[in-house]
């Protein structure tokens, strides 16, 4: 179980990052999904961008692009890139810190890895509440 962060042509304040990984190896192992290997890369709008275009074919920004990577459905291997200029911009829309926006994103993007959906109002919701459950959790100390 490896989980990993890299930073791609951008500034991001990311603190904590080994409790983050043991966190996200928790949250696998709470969803019920085995974790081999997970990647976050910590991206520009423009580079996100691009990558929704060619993989998705999406001509969007968006906040967060999730592939999983592994035949096995029981062991999940994934790359996750987030944008950090959204995340950045949907903090101040939604007036919260950068960081807890930042652990909402990282944590939306493992629970999409765990088979939760966003794509009607009520997976919406389900996926809200379980971000919410998450950043709970972390936050909690």
């Amino acid at each position: 179980m490896a989980v990993h962060f890299v930073v791609h042509e951008v500034k991001v304040k990311l603190e904590h990052k080994t409790r983050l990984k043991a966190f996200l190896k928790e949250l696998f192992e709470r969803e019920g999904q085995g974790l081999k290997h997970l990647q976050y890369v910590f991206c520009s709008d423009a580079y996100l961008l691009e990558i929704n275009k060619q993989f998705l074919q999406h001509d969007t920004y968006t906040d967060i692009v999730t592939f999983e990577l592994s035949e096995d459905p029981d062991e999940t291997a994934g790359e996750i890139y987030i944008s950090i200029d959204r995340v950045v911009d949907n903090a101040k829309k939604f007036e919260v810190p950068v960081s807890q926006e930042l652990h909402r994103v990282v944590f939306h993007g493992a629970l999409h890895l765990c088979g939760f959906r966003d794509k009607t109002r009520k997976e919406a919701a389900v996926m809200r509440e379980k971000e919410d459950e998450y950043l709970n959790l972390y936050f909690k100390d």
